[in-house]
């Protein structure tokens, strides 16, 4: 068996996120990491690769936003993840749900060019990567209004987040702005930009990561009419 480099942290996975990668999952995420070192050393893609912080910074943290969804892996979804950079979360949640397709959007070539050669790599077949701006590209036809889950982490100021995000959104969608501090202004200033958009939010968490114990935060928004898609399960009750 090939040697593994990543933590397995089998009882943290099952403690925090009541799931733990299979073996060959696993290897995913090794081969990813394994890729990261490599691409980083001509692309700059990240600071974070020490490999205990790689685990829990990128892979756990990554994860944790979709908590819920790793109960019903067999469920098909489309995922789209805004400003993917390095991959994050995008491919570690296409690694854990493959039933998922996942759109991994960035405006930079070079990033973009990387992750291909990973997907490639790796084979990674439910993973696509789309190079465009994220105001450009959810005025599309073929991209408006057709995602389950939209995941944008860290790329900007939260009222760019929401416009960039909700029009991927399918009706019974959620977009999962990941963020590290979430302050009371930053609160108010969502609840007052939600009702032009009319949206709301689902539910908010706040959260320790497991070995460094830093606080970060997952917003989850949906909008106000909201209507199922066939028989999947509905997302509007996302509770992690």
């Amino acid at each position: 068996m090939e040697q593994i480099i990543l933590p397995l942290m089998e009882d943290v996975w099952n403690e925090t996120l009541g799931w733990q990668p299979n073996l060959t999952q696993q290897k995913l995420f090794d081969q990813f990491y394994q890729q990261i070192l490599i691409g980083n050393q001509q692309f700059n893609l990240t600071r974070i690769i020490e490999v205990t912080d790689f685990w829990e910074k990128h892979l756990w943290d990554s994860l944790r936003g979709i908590k819920t969804l790793l109960d019903t892996p067999e469920v098909p979804r489309k995922v789209i993840d805004i400003g993917t950079g390095a991959g994050f979360p995008g491919v570690p949640i296409a690694i854990a749900l493959p039933k998922t397709q996942v759109v991994l959007l960035d405006s930079t070539h070079k990033k973009l060019k990387f992750i291909d050669q990973v997907i490639s790599d790796i084979n990674l077949p439910n993973t696509t990567t789309l190079l465009g701006r994220a105001e450009q590209i959810n005025n599309q036809v073929n991209h408006r209004h057709q995602y389950d889950v939209v995941t944008i982490r860290a790329v900007a100021k939260i009222e760019l987040c929401v416009q960039y995000s909700l029009p991927f959104l399918s009706p019974d969608g959620v977009a999962i702005l990941y963020r590290g501090n979430w302050t009371e202004e930053e609160a108010d200033q969502l609840e007052k930009i939600l009702p032009k958009y009319k949206a709301k939010i689902t539910n908010i968490t706040s959260f320790t990561t497991p070995i460094t114990n830093s606080q970060r935060h997952c917003i989850y928004i949906q909008r106000d009419q909201l209507v199922a898609v066939g028989d999947r399960p509905k997302l509007k009750n996302l509770e992690v």
